[in-house]
Order: structure tokens, then sequence, then C-alpha cells
């Protein structure tokens, strides 16, 4: 009989993947913390995700021997998160690894006393020492005894660690963020661009898409042509690169090198979200097809393949299938030649890049060497119309085959936070390519949300074959808030605006720091960490206090209360120290100083016509431009009262183009008005 532990009554796909361990791991909870103290046991806490590559190494290697769990059942409380439902409890260790180590990453490894206070920290151990890393079983040996044996050194330890958490939230109120603070923010990207194939940095590459969105603003506020150009360049040579699946479409996390040709195979649903409004916004600028394209791919992608029979939207897919990275994804010479007739493999492995060696372990990960198609077509005496027909060909063909292949693991529980994300990244695409069937995927998962995500009135975070689970935190709250301003300026329902306005002040009452200012990461009515976190900076996701920052910005633009205004200011006041330093490590929360330090514009449109200038306004990017609408204008002025002063005539679609909330003489033009709005 296959050996149970308590994982197996979880619903996390993470949790799941060891409920068959032999070692006797327990969820997160009083009753692990409980048995450590009563038998006098450290706490062995593992952090990771189900889509995590060297989680799945470090369970197979460790987790699953049975010497290693004879050890730890015997000597250790082992206790199993998900970082992805637990975001509060993989924030504050993962601090912690990173104040000890000076490095971090998951599997997240961290041993703590009962108490949940920790004395060691680590990321993946092998079995045995390997190199330079130790084995988890001399680890695992070794931690104990300075936990049984030597308590000076444990006390010191824990002394240390605490006083450096301490001076982590230590925060005083400070003003002077400017447009040079935003400038810093540019000419750091600007520094860390890489000319050569994009991206910032010269190692692994992540898109890093909320750096991408910020140039894209900076660009139009400012005219600086090499903000635009920055972003171009990343997304062109991400998209010919192995990060870009060239079949089945979709963005990878990272890749391994410097040209974004070797990924790690996994696809997150926050990546692809973000990255769709990065190609969005581009096409919005440049009107070039080839970023509507991509668009438009990645948004078939999400509906095969991240899409909920319910409605919502899954979280992640693995890199590995059968235990192999990328073997799903890639290929192998003679497999193109079995599939495809010789005349179109030989194109095929020409434009892919595709050789007998392969570029990934004996195999072959599918990239563009070039875009440009016109020398392939002297090449093979074809026109470049008829080389993309038989590249679409190839690639159905060989993407029917690539679909009977063992597919990896889904990690299908549904996050609010995430969801949110792709819900706002959708309503924006939305507006740009006047896409109904995109609309109807955002209004199907905010309404998922809304039906399944709630318990009690109260925003959970995450949901999974009928349940719904964990107060919602911080990112929920401020993720979900744009999603809803998001749909509310892709279609001018009122009602999405009510619920951003509602959103936020759930938000306010469960998260606001009412003695400091800023917004804490986990709820007043929530399990509080050894902690509590004010987090502004970002790293593969936008912070919660910086989307915060951004709608409030937003909604101060479009209602003119001064709530939002003083709200902003006060997040900017907090943590203003944390902005200085590093000013581009806060992309979004930039975003929100472009909004209120550059000029921007109101544009109030009231009359039956509305959609159909909606339709026109969209067709351009205008970051710092926010509107409001309805048929007429009493229908507004609960949300937004200073719309009362400007009357509507009945029988025509009135436009008021306004600065500061003081409007130009209103227009039926939308012509007139359009020209009005982009002299702005």
């Amino acid at each position: 009989m296959t050996h149970q532990n308590r994982l197996s009554q979880e619903k996390s796909p993470y949790l799941l993947q060891h409920a068959n361990n032999p070692i006797d791991w327990y969820p997160w909870g009083e009753e692990a913390f409980n048995k450590a103290e009563k038998e006098d046991k450290p706490i062995f806490l593992s952090i990771g995700y189900s889509t995590c590559h060297w989680c799945h190494v470090m369970a197979h290697e460790s987790f699953e021997d049975e010497g290693v769990a004879r050890y730890m059942n015997d000597h250790y409380v082992a206790i199993k998160v998900d970082r992805e439902e637990r975001p509060d409890i993989d924030s504050v260790y993962m601090k912690i690894c990173q104040m000890m180590t000076g490095q971090g990453g998951w599997p997240l490894t961290i041993v703590m006393t009962p108490e949940k206070r920790p004395f060691f920290a680590g990321t993946y151990f092998p079995k045995e020492r390997r190199q330079q890393l130790p084995g988890l079983v001399d680890v695992l040996s070794h931690v104990h005894r300075i936990y049984k044996e030597d308590k000076n050194q444990l006390a010191d330890i824990e002394k240390n660690v605490k006083a450096a958490l301490d001076k982590t939230i230590e925060r005083e109120k400070g003003e002077g963020l400017s447009k040079e603070t935003i400038d810093q923010a540019y000419q750091t990207l600007e520094q860390r661009f890489d000319s050569v194939f994009g991206g910032f940095g010269t190692g692994q590459k992540f898109p890093q898409a909320q750096n991408l969105l910020f140039l894209l603003h900076y660009y139009q506020v400012t005219k600086t042509k090499k903000a635009l150009y920055m972003v171009e360049h990343t997304l062109v040579n991400m998209i010919k690169g192995g990060i870009w699946d060239q079949l089945g479409f979709g963005f990878s996390r990272y890749t391994v090198d410097r040209r974004w040709k070797t990924p790690h195979f996994e696809k997150m649903l926050y990546d692809n979200a973000m990255l769709l409004m990065v190609l969005a916004s581009s096409y919005q600028i440049t009107k070039k097809p080839f970023y509507k394209e991509k668009a438009l791919q990645l948004v078939t992608f999400i509906k095969a393949e991240m899409t909920a029979e319910e409605g919502g939207f899954y979280s992640a897919i693995d890199a590995d299938s059968e235990g192999e990275e990328g073997k799903y994804y890639t290929w192998t010479f003679s497999e193109i030649y079995d599939h495809l007739d010789e005349e179109t493999a030989d194109l095929f492995v020409d434009v892919y890049g595709v050789s007998p060696r392969g570029n990934f372990e004996g195999k072959n990960i599918l990239y563009l060497p070039q875009l440009d198609f016109s020398t392939y077509a002297a090449d093979y005496g074809l026109s470049e119309e008829e080389i993309v027909m038989t590249l679409n060909q190839a690639n159905q063909s060989l993407l029917a085959v690539r679909k009977e292949r063992v597919y990896p693991h889904l990690d299908d529980k549904v996050l609010t936070s995430w969801n949110s994300l792709m819900i706002a990244a959708l309503s924006q695409a939305t507006a740009v390519f006047q896409d109904t069937d995109m609309l109807k995927m955002a209004k199907t998962a905010i309404l998922f949300i809304e039906e399944k995500l709630y318990e009690n009135g109260r925003l959970q975070a995450r949901y999974r074959q009928g349940e719904a689970k964990f107060h919602a935190y911080l990112d929920d709250y401020a993720f979900l808030s744009w999603a809803y301003l998001s749909l509310y300026e892709a279609g001018a329902d009122r009602k999405h605006l009510e619920k951003a306005m509602a959103t936020c002040r759930e938000m306010e009452d469960l998260f606001w720091d009412t003695e400091l200012g800023g917004f804490f990461f986990s709820g007043s009515d929530s399990e509080q960490m050894i902690v509590q976190e004010k987090e502004v900076v970002e790293g593969g996701l936008p912070s919660g206090n910086s989307i915060a920052s951004f709608v409030y910005a937003k909604l101060a633009l479009m209602t003119a209360h001064s709530h939002y205004e003083k709200r902003l200011n006060e997040l900017l006041s907090i943590f203003n120290t944390d902005i200085k330093e590093a000013p581009a490590s806060t992309p979004s929360l930039m975003r929100s100083l472009l909004l209120t330090h550059y000029p921007s514009q109101q544009v109030l449109v009231f009359g039956k016509e509305k959609e159909r200038f909606l339709e026109k306004l969209q067709t351009a990017y205008l970051p710092n431009v926010v509107t409001l609408m309805a048929d007429d204008a009493a229908d507004l002025a609960d949300l937004a009262p200073y719309t009362s002063d400007y009357p509507n005539n009945p029988g025509q679609t009135m436009i008021y183009v306004c600065q500061n909330f003081t409007c130009q003489r209103p227009t039926t033009d939308m012509q007139e008005a359009m020209a009005q709005i982009l002299e702005g």
C-alpha cells in the first residue's frame, strides 16, 4: 500500500505532489507547531511550487528517499508550503534566506524553532555532497546538533535574524519625489539594458514586463525614443528566441542565457498577462502588425491551455514531462523529417535553427535566427507569402504531433492575484484590438472571482476543486482593483468603476497601516507572520503597494476625490527612501509618478454614441488620459461629483477634454475632440 502523509488532504497541486513521500509532511498549521514544541524538535520548512524544476529534483533525490525520511521523521517536524498559495509565508522566509546566505530561490529550505524563529536557511541541497554544495543528510545532522547542543549559538543566530528583520521594516516618511526620480529610474534601466539582445543584464534573462510597461509610458510622456527602442528590441529578441514557444505560443518564465535562446520551460500566467499588456501597448504606439500577431497568438495560447472550463485561469505549466526538462517542447533533427516532407523539412530546420547535434541536450529548442524571411524566399525559390504559408502548415503538423506527447504538469489552481493581472491584460488588449472575444474572456474570469472566490464576503486567494481558501493578500486586492479599472476603461461599464472603488475601500479596511501609512501584505483578520511586511520593491510580480499607488493615481484623476490623492501621497511618503534608493526597482510605482508629475487629461463623454468615440480614443496609446463615459452626466455624479458641472445635450454626444478638471468647450465632433486630446 502506498504511504500517504497529511498532505493528501490538501488541495494544492504542489503539496499533493509530496503526499506519497515517506517523510511525514505537515501543512503549515498549529498541529505541526504544537508537535514540534511538545517533542522539542526543530521544524524543517520546505517552500516551493508545483512547476519548480529544482523542487522536483530535490524531491526525487531526497524527499522520496527512505533513509532521509527516517532521519527527518525522527529528528524534525517537516512542513511543506506552496509559495503561490501562501506568499505571506514565502516572502518572510525568503527575505530571511537572502539575509543569511546572500541569495534565494526555490526550493527554499528553512530550519526554525517551534516558535517559528529561523536559525538556518538555504535553497536546493543534493542528498549527498556535490562539488560546493553540502549534502542534505549532513546539513540535517549538523543543524540538529546546533538545536540540541549549542543553545548559545542558536540564541545568537535568532537574535541577529530578528534584528535584521526588524531593520527591513523600519521606515521614515519623506518627500521630494520628482521628475528627476523618474529620470533616474529610466537611466538605471538604460545602463542595465543589453543593447545586443535586449532585456536587462547579460546573464540569465527574465522578461521583467513591469520595466517594459514603465518604458512605454516614459516614452509617451517624454518622447525619449531610446525608451521605445529598448522595449521593441527586447520584444523582438524574445519572440525570436526559445523563450517564446514557436509552435504553441506563450512565454516561458526565463532563459538561462543572454540570447533568450534556452528557456527554463515553465510558463506562468502572470508573465504572459503582463507581456500581453506590453504587446498591446507596443502595437498602439507603433501600429506594427507583428505585435498584434503575437498578442493574438498569446491569447490563443491562454485560451487553449490556461483557461479553466469554469472560467478562471490556471496558474502555470511545468517545464518537465516524464521527468525530463523541456521534453514536451524539444525536437530531434530526425523527428522533423519524420513528420514533414523533405522540402518543407529543409525549410523548417533552416528557419528554426534545427541541427543534427541539437542546441539542448541533443535535441533542438525552436528559435528564429532571423525574422526576415526574404533570404529564405530567394534560397527556396518561393515568395515570402509562400514561405509563411508553408511554415504555418508545418507548424500545425508538428503541433499535432506534439499534442500526442505526455503533457507537462498543469498547476490548475486559480489565484485571485494572477487572474486579476490576466483580466487587466485582456481588458487592455480588448481596447487596442477591439476584440470582443478577449472582453468575453475577461468578463467570464471576473465573474468567476465574484462567484467562486468570496467566502462570507471576504475575498480568498485560491480556488481549486470547489474550495476557496486563504484570506486574500494585498496583491489580490490591488490587482483586482486594477482589473476592474481596466475593464471600465475597455467598455465604460459603470459597475466596473464602482467595483474598483469598492475593492480599494476593502483593501484599506484590511491592510492599511493607520499609524504610519502604506499597506501591509497580510490583512488584519489574517494569520500574522513573525514580521509585518510592507513591500514596494518589485520582483517577478508587481508589488501590491506599487499597483495600489497606480490605481489611486488613476482614480484621483477620474473622480477628483481628494481621498485617493491623499492615500497616494501617503504611499509615496512612507516608501520615499525605498524609491529614492532604487527607483528602477519600483517600475509600477514610477508609472504613478508619470501620471502625477506630467500633464494628464480627463475626457468626459456623455451621450448614446460614447462607445463609438471610445473605440476611436483607444486607437492611440494615451496612458495619461482617463475617460469617464455615460449616457447622461447625472449617471456618474455620485462617483465623480465634478461631472455634474458639465451638462449634456439630449440627442447629441457631448465630449469634454479637461486638464486638472478644467475643461475646454464641449464638442460633438469626434475628430475635433481627438485633436484636443492629442494636442493636450
